[in-house]
């Protein structure tokens, strides 16, 4: 059996340079993006969301992207959930997109802010009836008795709403990631990875190489 330590890949696919990439972050993104998308990435928009407790102790999970512009990127979900709670006693954050496929990962930092009720809501009715049941039904991150349990009160919702409007709960909504950070990793041979720094800094983004 091999060991864990000699678990490596050597990265050749691209390179990154100051010259080439864009003097706005989100351009960059764009242009990044725009790549993963073409070249069938499976769930692009899985990302790592880390948040902390106002004392620093951290916590991270995988969560979706469901959408980002010039004011940061976006995510939704219950506002009780232990994440919920963390970014309301501490509204700081941190995204980590990795996709392998192009050898490329983006680190995010910023504040975070809530979307709108009216923005949450077009979401919200964008999404399959059973995920907004699911949404009504689920007291995220709770203890629960057991699946079953979860599973009658789902039923019960879904009997509720047979026939009626399955509307937005107070709990659940966006959260929008606003950047003063971020990083464009490339993977390099021999782990000379290239990493460009953009970093928010009155009001302009500054520019910088990372050594890897």
């Amino acid at each position: 059996m091999s060991s864990i330590a000699d678990l490596r890949t050597d990265y050749r696919l691209h390179s990154l340079d100051e010259a080439d990439v864009a003097p706005d972050p989100f351009t960059q993104f764009d242009k990044w993006w725009d790549e993963v998308i073409k070249s069938g990435i499976d769930e692009a928009n899985a990302m790592t969301l880390a948040t902390a407790t106002p004392d620093g102790i951290p916590s991270a999970r995988i969560v979706l992207l469901k959408g980002y512009d010039k004011r940061g990127f976006i995510f939704y979900t219950n506002y009780n959930s232990h994440k919920g709670q963390e970014l309301a006693a501490n509204a700081h954050a941190a995204l980590v997109f990795f996709w392998k496929e192009l050898e490329r990962q983006v680190r995010i930092e910023g504040t975070v802010i809530k979307t709108s009720e009216a923005e949450s809501r077009e979401y919200f009715n964008s999404r399959p009836a059973g995920s907004r049941i699911g949404a009504i039904v689920s007291p995220q991150s709770e203890t629960i008795s057991n699946r079953a349990a979860l599973e009658t009160k789902y039923n019960e919702v879904q009997a509720a709403h047979e026939h009626k409007e399955i509307l937005l709960p107070a709990h659940w909504g966006g959260y929008i990631v606003q950047p003063r950070l971020f990083e464009f990793w490339q993977g390099r041979s021999s782990r000379l990875h290239d990493r460009i720094q953009y970093q928010l800094q009155e009001g302009s983004w500054k520019i910088s190489r990372l050594a890897p």
